[in-house]
This record gives C-alpha cells, structure tokens and sequence, in this order.
C-alpha cells in the first residue's frame, strides 16, 4: 500500500513537472484565464489534458509511433501546428485591447444572462483551441513517444529529469519504478492539479491588479507567435532538407 502511494504522489510530481514550465500550452491557457474566467483557463486545460489522454492510448496502441515513422506526415502536422500557433497569436494579440477592465465591468443592463452565454461561448472556445493546438504539438508528440509510452513498462523513470528547461539539473532526485497504473493515474492527477491552480492563481491575480489581463495577453501572444515561427522553420527544414 505505501509502494502504491509513493508511486501514485511521483506520478503527481511527474505530470506537475511537465505542465507547469511556460510553453504554447499555459500561454493559451493563461490567456483564457484572464480574459475570459477561470472556466475558460480551466477548460483549456482540460482540452490539452485531453490531448494528452489522446496520445497516451494511441502510443500504447503502437499509433503514435507510425507518426515518427514518416518524416513528411510529421513536418506536416509541425507545419500546421506552426500556423495554428501563429493564428491564436493573433487573436492573443488582439485580447491585449480588450482586455482593459472598464471603469463600470459588470453593471451593464442585462448583464449577468450576457455574461453566462459569453462564458460558456469562451469556455467552449478555450477547449477547442488548447485541444486542437495539442494534437499538433511535436513536443507532446515526442514526449509520448519517448517517455509517455514508456509508462507502462516496467523499468525505472527518473522523473525531474524530464522536467523541461531544468531537467539535467534535477537528475536523480526522484526516480520511480513505471510499469503501475498508479503512476499514470498519478500524473493525470498532477496536470489536473496544474490546470485547476494555474487559471485560478491568475484570475486571483488579476483582480487585485487591473493591468494583468492585458500584460498576460501580450505574453500569450508573444509566446504563441515565437513558437509558431519556431513550428513553422522546422516544418521548412524537414521539407527542404
């Protein structure tokens, strides 16, 4: 029992490590948090969480792999990925403007029924974003057809090691035995941990300081648009090398 609740808070630890460094995934995230509301952080979560359980099924089936095994399929879906990334930059970019909190926010006439339909509008949309921007995220791709689809095997998985940016700094201090369905139930845990704390730290936030919407909108944009360019010249490289 105490084997399986080790492994079950390092499978946490994993997916907590993996969700929260910055990247395209908490930048869509971060943006919909503080232009639209925690449900719609929330749910943008949840769309690249989805994604996640998506590959994670698809790698254990041998799918994922079939994706690595053509070169040409791949560039493509980094192409798109790029392209996509580049487009939600844009409209990151124009959230900038309207995210200014208005001196009189919320006293508009017939503004609480407004309000839940644009809601629940955003909401679908921040899903739909994250979701489909995750299916095209090569760095997803990769993690699932490296270490994700390793999950399940038996073995051993140094688990800060594969934390991005700061990993190789952090080798060694957390290594677990893979092969339980603690773990993975674990480290879906972990990103629901991030994706639930994440937009409800940044509303938080963003109430006390009125100019964090649209700073935070601008870092979106900014975040979103360097990874597209940087999608896009890998997918030129593949095509043209």
């Amino acid at each position: 029992m105490t084997n399986v609740v080790a492994t079950l808070l390092a499978g946490v630890v994993f997916g907590l490590a993996l969700a929260a460094p910055p990247g395209p995934m908490n930048a869509i995230i971060a943006e919909e948090s503080v232009v639209h509301g925690w449900l719609s952080g929330f749910k943008a979560g949840l769309g690249a969480m989805t994604a996640d359980a998506i590959f994670f099924v698809l790698a254990a089936l041998g799918v994922v792999a079939f994706v690595e095994a053509f070169p040409t399929l791949r560039a493509a879906m980094v192409g798109v990925g790029g392209v996509l990334m580049l487009y939600f930059a844009y409209g990151a970019a124009q959230d900038v403007r309207s995210s200014f909190r208005p001196a009189d926010a919320g006293v508009e006439e017939g503004g609480d029924a407004a309000v839940s339909a644009g809601s629940d509008r955003t909401a679908a949309t921040g899903f739909t974003k994250a979701f489909v921007l995750a299916l095209t995220n090569p760095y997803q791709i990769l993690f699932w057809l490296t270490i994700g689809v390793g999950l399940l095997d038996p073995g051993t998985l140094d688990v800060l090691a594969e934390t991005p940016y700061v990993g190789g700094s952090l080798a060694g201090l957390l290594v677990v035995e893979t092969g339980s369905p603690a773990l993975v139930v674990g480290f879906f845990g972990g990103i629901l941990v991030w994706v639930t704390g994440f937009p409800a730290a940044l509303v938080g936030a963003e109430r006390r300081v009125e100019s964090l919407a649209p700073v935070v909108a601008g870092a979106s944009a900014l975040v979103l648009a360097g990874f597209g360019v940087l999608f896009l010249s890998q997918a030129a490289g593949a095509f043209l090398g």
